[in-house]
């Protein structure tokens, strides 16, 4: 029996280790599809101690029999693209015949930043978060309807689409920002240099998905940023400028629903999230610190400190219904190593009110205080770290595992017990065994 497709998503704020489980996975399949986001998700990956932190690129790169692919619901700065694609091959990672771009995915282009910067500045203390690469206003000009798609770069002429609309574009940014500093003309020979590169990596690739399908070639959906951050069902207006739930899978690689096969959840044995916003179980102080230092918590593509916190089962349950999660990968387990007592989320309380799902009004969710049950640490049990039999692990870290499975109501297919590709524990009994028997 053909073992399908898979898909991988971020389960709270991103930043959940999708990197590690991506790899972890890949040789089980022909390709790797990202969907959405872009170059402001940083996927690290570490190899026999060799670090590879991926942007844009689907971390299968790391395995030369994938092909990877970048969807048309992803956005792409064309010159960060090609930084990434030239620092793999420095480290002998050939993408040539590998990687492939959608010919429909909408492009960043250098007006972009310039606009999210500015309006990232003008919020002051009521501002977002954002990286201000640009990837906010260029899904802005998609749903405006004066983007460009990777397709309009192959025309640049006096009187093209591209040249006309680029115009008006610059035009917009100048009044915007109250100077002239940028020439479209500028920008346009920009774009110049750039697509003689970029054209061998073009393709229709919603074509090229539903081909290797026709063919018996399984396909791993990769996800960037986490459930949480999802335009529609995330906490907004504190969100990414995506669908970074399962709907965004299909929408934004040009496959029907029932090409999913399987859905996996990725979620931290612990909370984080970059940027404002909501985030109920965040700890201040020593424990906050400890907890940052500890799992190295500061953003692969900005280096900015991540907040951290206590698991949050409210918000991971919420995850499970609007992805259809089968099953979990908990990462990071080990960082728990160092203590005594841990606690979950496993409601919130608003006056009196208890809840158990995540509100969608902002400044109610910025008031829920977390209820949370206690479990006993495994400091001086034992640890965690490097572990990759589950028999090995302490007592109390099983019971904690079990306690995350009963609160959000699904199974812990993968447990990562470190950042090496073999710290990990797979699960005889888990849903994904159709997936791992065929790894090489």
């Amino acid at each position: 029996m053909a073992i399908g497709n898979l898909a991988v998503l971020g389960a709270q704020w991103g930043d959940e280790g999708k990197g590690k489980i991506v790899d972890l996975l890949s040789p089980s399949f022909a390709v790797v599809a990202r969907s959405q986001g872009g170059h402001n998700a940083g996927h690290t990956v570490l190899v026999n101690d060799d670090q590879f932190v991926l942007h844009l690129i689907p971390s299968g790169i790391l395995h030369p029999s994938v092909v990877c692919v970048v969807g048309n619901g992803a956005v792409i700065d064309i010159a960060a693209l090609f930084k990434e694609i030239d620092e793999l091959s420095e480290r002998g990672i050939a993408v040539d015949g590998r990687l492939f771009v959608s010919d429909r995915a909408h492009v960043i282009l250098p007006y972009h930043r310039d606009v999210e910067a500015a309006a990232e500045a003008s919020l002051g203390a009521n501002r977002i978060g954002t990286t201000s690469r640009g990837i906010g206003p260029s899904y802005e000009d998609k749903v405006g309807r004066r983007g460009f798609r990777v397709s309009d770069l192959a025309d640049r002429r006096d009187g093209s689409r591209f040249a006309e609309t680029l115009k008006i574009n610059v035009e917009r940014r100048n009044r915007a920002l109250g100077d002239n500093s940028l020439d479209w003309r500028a920008v346009r020979e920009e774009v110049n240099t750039y697509w003689p590169r970029l054209l061998p990596f073009v393709a229709d690739t919603s074509k090229l998905l539903h081909e290797m399908m026709c063919t018996g070639r399984p396909i791993l959906f990769e996800g960037a940023q986490g459930a949480m951050l999802d335009i529609d069902h995330g906490s907004y207006p504190y969100v990414t400028s995506s669908n970074a739930t399962i709907g965004g899978v299909c929408t934004g690689l040009g496959i029907g629903p029932g090409a999913v096969d399987g859905v996996l959840g990725i979620a931290k044995a612990y909370t984080t999230r970059v940027g404002a916003g909501p985030f109920p179980t965040e700890l201040q102080g020593e424990l906050g610190d400890q907890l940052r230092q500890s799992g190295s918590e500061f953003g692969a593509s900005t280096g900015r400190p991540r907040r951290c916190g206590w698991f949050d089962a409210v918000s991971l349950r919420y995850s499970v219904r609007v992805n259809g999660i089968e099953g979990l990968a908990i990462t990071k387990l080990d960082i728990l190593d160092q203590f005594s007592e841990i606690q979950i989320c496993s409601s919130y309380r608003v006056g009196d009110d208890v809840l158990k799902d995540p509100p969608a009004n902002i400044d109610l969710f910025s008031e829920c205080q977390p209820v949370y049950e206690t479990f006993r640490g495994w400091r001086g049990e034992g640890v965690t770290a490097g572990v990759r039999q589950e028999a090995d692990l302490p007592t109390a870290a099983r019971r904690y595992l079990d306690g995350v499975e009963e609160l959000v109501g699904v199974p812990i297919s993968i447990i990562s017990t470190g950042s090496d590709r073999d710290d990990t524990i797979v699960r005889e009994e888990s849903f994904l065994t159709r997936w791992l028997a065929s790894r090489s």
